[in-house]
Formats: C-alpha cells, sequence, structure tokens
C-alpha cells in the first residue's frame, strides 16, 4: 500500500471551537496548489480519508476535485489525538487498496509518520501545513514503511 499523508492547509487563528477552523485565502491556495501537483504527477489516490475537522475536510475536497478521485470519506480517527497504533489499526481496513490518502493534523502526522519509518523519535520530523509525504507501506506495521517524497507546499 501507499499512503499519502497530507497535512491540512493554513487555517484561520483559533478563536472559538477549535473543530470549526475555515482555510484562508492562503490555505485555499495551498489546497489548489496541492492538488495541482497531485494531478500532475498522476498520484491519484484509492480513496481519500479525512479528519472531520472543517479546515481537513476543505483541503480533502479541494484536492478531490483537483485529481478527479471517486470521493472522500470523513473518519473521526483523524481528528486531532490519533496515535500509530490507530493509524495502522485503521489502514488495515483499506490493505486491498494501492493507495490512500489521509488528510489530517500535527503532531499526529509527524507522529505516525516517524513510527512508520522507525525513527525513533517524532522531533527529527516536521510536518508543515498542506505538505504532502509518500510513503511505501509493504506491511502494515511500525517501521515498516519506506520514504518516497516529502514536498511542502511551496515546492509545489
Amino acid at each position: 500500500m501507499h499512503v499519502y499523508f497530507l497535512r491540512h492547509a493554513e487555517a484561520e487563528s483559533a478563536r472559538g471551537n477549535d473543530s470549526l477552523r475555515m482555510l484562508t485565502a492562503k490555505g485555499l491556495e495551498q489546497s489548489n496548489k496541492a492538488g495541482a501537483f497531485l494531478a500532475r504527477y498522476g498520484l491519484v489516490p484509492d480513496v481519500v480519508i479525512s479528519s472531520p475537522l472543517v479546515r481537513a475536510r476543505q483541503t480533502a475536497k479541494i484536492v478531490v476535485k483537483s485529481v478527479g478521485s471517486p470521493g472522500m470519506i470523513e473518519a473521526a480517527w483523524l481528528s486531532c489525538g490519533m496515535s500509530l497504533e490507530t493509524c495502522l489499526e485503521e489502514l488495515g481496513a483499506y490493505a486491498q487498496m494501492g493507495s490512500v490518502m489521509l488528510v489530517g493534523h500535527e503532531p499526529d502526522f509527524s507522529n505516525a509518520i516517524s513510527g512508520l519509518l522507525g525513527l525513533p523519535e517524532s522531533d527529527a520530523l516536521r510536518v508543515r501545513k498542506a505538505s504532502l509525504t509518500g510513503i511505501d507501506l509493504p506491511i502494515l506495521q511500525a517501521g515498516g514503511g519506506c520514504l518516497q517524497f516529502f514536498v511542502p507546499a511551496r515546492l509545489m
């Protein structure tokens, strides 16, 4: 399986309910750039799974439209606070697919990516807003992944 991690794009600053924060104009631009990048290189996931938080859903919807993916699934397990164990367990339901895109949050993604790559600490990795990480994951276990690419939004 190939797993794409797309951190949500830039959102409004926190004022009130964190789950309702929307993308800024820059965030919309970042999401469009990510979608165009994926389409340009033929990186079309079989399924896009997004955190239910507004900023992640908005990012995912833009990307799905750009790449012509069949659609998006919202998953509560991608909300803030996801563990590596949860990520692996939930990805198991999609093991028959060639590629899965997860759209979510920090520090969850740096923890999950670090764990999949077998890095001792997630501090070695910082996943910036709207960055895209591609990992080949031939076996669903910690340390079972191989980094294919890590692209920040500014380079898309």
